[in-house]
């Protein structure tokens, strides 16, 4: 296995898609190859009822690898685009999908189970959203994701606070739809259910669903949030952050 890490795909009776994250070294944080490995095997696929979305190790997906990003906070480039690309075309899959969710499930890790049409999570699961922490304005379409299972107060939560939110509280807010101790199995088995219906009516309904739960952002103040956005990714507090998490220390904010 590469340090990039790799996406196994494993085919089960009735339809259902598996696609494993496996780079368990770096907690399945993501990496370019891993996006990208993930957009191939979200190829519409008439054989594909239902996908589960997995990771092996210790965590579920960490978020996107800092590491990637290099040491020059002013030529880094971010990943966002790109984590946002995959994401809409997991979301507009016509088969519907299941994440299983243990351990962590940070950044872009959360998000990524977010963007599943369920998630079942073990009884070590835990959700967080840590911008703040790295000097960030996160994408709105990624608060969106989190703020539609929650709701807006919950989000406000998590992202503001960075705070660590367990399986059962995963549970109470909605973040989370089962927790079991054998959520492999949980998943899989929702899977095959979900992959026993009509494709045209669940695809027809999955893109109804989304519709109805989704107010769109007016043109202007998107562009004055994306513009908030590059300003903080080029930030010196961003590049402060990736290297306090090299240096194993509390970052020093400057605010700029």
């Amino acid at each position: 296995m590469s340090g990039d890490g790799r996406l196994q795909s494993t085919a089960l009776p009735g339809g259902v898609r598996v696609l494993t994250l496996e780079r368990p070294q770096r907690r399945n944080a993501l990496t370019p190859f891993l996006l990208d490995a993930l957009a191939e095997a979200l190829a519409p696929d008439p054989e594909v009822r239902a996908l589960v979305l997995e990771a092996r190790g210790p965590a579920f997906c960490a978020g996107y690898d800092l590491a990637q990003l290099g040491e020059d906070a002013a030529a880094a480039r971010s990943p966002d685009a790109r984590i946002q690309e995959v994401l809409a075309m997991l979301e507009a899959h016509p088969a519907p999908s299941v994440a299983v969710v243990h351990g962590a499930a940070f950044g872009a890790g959360c998000e990524l189970a977010c963007a599943c049409d369920f998630r079942v999570g073990t009884p070590d699961t835990v959700l967080c959203m840590p911008p703040v922490r790295l000097g960030v304005v996160y994408a709105p379409d990624g608060v969106w994701r989190v703020a539609r299972l929650g709701g807006l107060q919950r989000a406000r939560w998590m992202f503001l606070t960075a705070a660590e939110i367990g399986a059962t509280e995963a549970l109470a807010w909605g973040l989370l739809d089962v927790v079991a101790a054998d959520a492999a199995d949980r998943g899989r088995a929702l899977a095959t259910t979900l992959a026993s219906g009509a494709p045209l009516a669940m695809a027809g309904l999955r893109r109804t669903l989304r519709a109805i739960g989704r107010a769109p952002i007016d043109p202007a103040e998107r562009e004055a949030l994306e513009a908030l956005r590059a300003e903080a990714f080029a930030s010196a507090d961003a590049g402060e952050a990736r290297t306090a998490m090299r240096e194993k220390r509390p970052p020093r904010w400057k605010g700029r």
